[in-house]
């Protein structure tokens, strides 16, 4: 598991293939949640934290950039 100070100094593309890699891995594990026991359940959570660390660095980075939408109800309105 990264801390959020290692996600932030990764570049873009490091970060696109860092969540490639642990939504992968979080599916992986979901899959065999469902076939057999875990080792470790609490792994799963974990890669969830992970998936949300890095979506929200990038959507800090994205606002930093000036690239923010509005929400999907002020999108309707």
């Amino acid at each position: 598991m990264s801390k959020p100070a290692e996600l932030r100094e990764l570049s873009d593309e490091q970060l696109n293939f860092t969540l490639q890699e642990t939504q992968k891995q979080l599916f992986e594990l979901q899959f065999q949640a469902a076939t057999e026991k875990l080792d470790t359940p609490s792994r799963k959570k974990e890669l969830r934290r992970e998936i949300a660390r890095i979506k929200t660095i990038q959507h800090q980075r994205s606002a930093a950039n000036g690239e923010t939408q509005a929400p999907a109800a002020e999108q309707q309105a």
